[in-house]
């Protein structure tokens, strides 16, 4: 349990530093060795089922869509669907495309009694680079983290 300690106590610094109202912010490579090492501890991908589908999936992954396409109106049920999902009591980690709306859903979370929240930051497909590409700077799929294409 040391180095997930380590992942943790540094994922908390890194919150603290950026000024985060939740428990930590967690680079893919440390939430995936979370989900190897913690077996309580659930990745919630906050993506729309457009991106699930197209895109790509995290293995093991709960998927509460934070907004639908098109239109990416507010999911009203989101609390609901994460309260049915997933404990207040777990170590939850939230994930989107670029670490944006699951930033918004770590603090709702936060907000509603859930002690251990964590963004995961860069997302599943990082930041666009020069030419306005994702999957080139930072994310799950650039460091090659497991994920399936449907």
């Amino acid at each position: 349990m040391g180095k997930i300690t380590e992942i943790l106590t540094a994922a908390q610094q890194r919150a603290k530093d950026l000024g985060l109202p939740y428990e930590g912010a967690l680079l893919p490579d440390e939430a995936y060795q979370i989900m190897q090492s913690a077996p309580g501890a659930k990745l919630v991908d906050v993506r729309t089922r457009a991106e699930l589908d197209w895109v790509g999936r995290i293995p093991d992954a709960v998927e509460i869509e934070w907004a639908s396409y098109p239109g990416m109106q507010k999911n009203p049920n989101f609390m609901a669907q994460l309260e049915q999902q997933v404990d207040k009591e777990t170590l939850t980690m939230f994930i989107c495309r670029s670490g944006a709306r699951s930033h918004v859903a770590a603090i709702l979370a936060t907000q509603a009694g859930y002690a251990d929240c964590y963004n995961v930051l860069e997302g599943f497909e990082g930041e666009k680079n020069t030419a306005g590409h994702r999957n080139t700077l930072g994310g799950w799929r650039v460091v090659q983290l497991p994920w399936q294409q449907s």
